[in-house]
């Protein structure tokens, strides 16, 4: 059986379509049950329509505080029982009453945990490394600060901007994330004092609840 598996954007989701992509082949083990939005003019949930795939929207605007807002996505990611959340490009902050019920993995275009933030490609470059990339990890109660799952390195070239960097890590980085959500879906999980080991026979436990700042794409 597939696991099942939410995935949340904020913007045109080429992540979430490269998921949806994936998920087509019955061998992937990972089925995408819904797309989740933060605001209705993502762009990704018309993509999520078209392909067939349950969408809803939990408009952070709508809530009187983070923590109602919060208590509602979990209930509406709750409607499609996930055995996985992936944030994909997610813009809001996740809280406990997300984290504390599903395990959540985000992908991040720096090589965590060197430039966490909503900023990794600029302070990056800023800094003058050689070399950056991404990671995937899972989502802890810290800025980026999760179990690391998977990363990929990319090379800063000459004449590099903050778009031309990003571009590259994108391209890279989707690669990774389809590779690692199909791997936890198939082969499970361990997690054990920081170290995600993939293959053991069932999912590992969900990390420790809190509140992290997602990066924004």
């Amino acid at each position: 059986m597939s696991a099942r598996v939410v995935v949340l954007i904020s913007g045109t989701g080429s992540n979430m379509a490269a998921l949806l992509d994936a998920a087509a082949d019955p061998d992937y083990g990972a089925s995408i049950v819904a797309v989740g939005a933060d605001r209705a003019s993502a762009k990704g949930i018309v993509v999520a329509q078209q392909a067939g795939t349950p969408t809803f929207v939990t408009p952070f605007s709508d809530y009187a505080d983070r923590a109602r807002w919060n208590t509602a996505l979990a209930e509406r990611i709750a409607e499609h029982r996930p055995d996985l959340v992936v944030s994909a490009g997610f813009m809001r902050i996740l809280g406990p009453e997300v984290l504390g019920r599903y395990p959540v993995i985000n992908i991040h275009p720096a090589l965590l945990p060197a430039f966490p933030g909503a900023h990794a490609v600029r302070d990056a470059l800023a800094y003058g490394v050689k070399v950056t990339g991404a990671t995937v990890h899972f989502v802890d109660e810290g800025v980026d600060t999760g179990p690391v799952i998977e990363q990929v390195t990319v090379r800063v070239e000459p004449g590099d901007d903050v778009h031309s960097l990003h571009e590259r890590i994108k391209a890279v980085e989707r690669s990774m994330l389809v590779g690692v959500v199909g791997r936890l879906a198939r082969e499970g999980w361990t997690l054990e004092d920081r170290h995600v080991r993939l293959g053991s026979a069932e999912p590992g436990p969900t990390p420790s609840t809190g509140n992290v700042a997602e990066e924004n794409r």
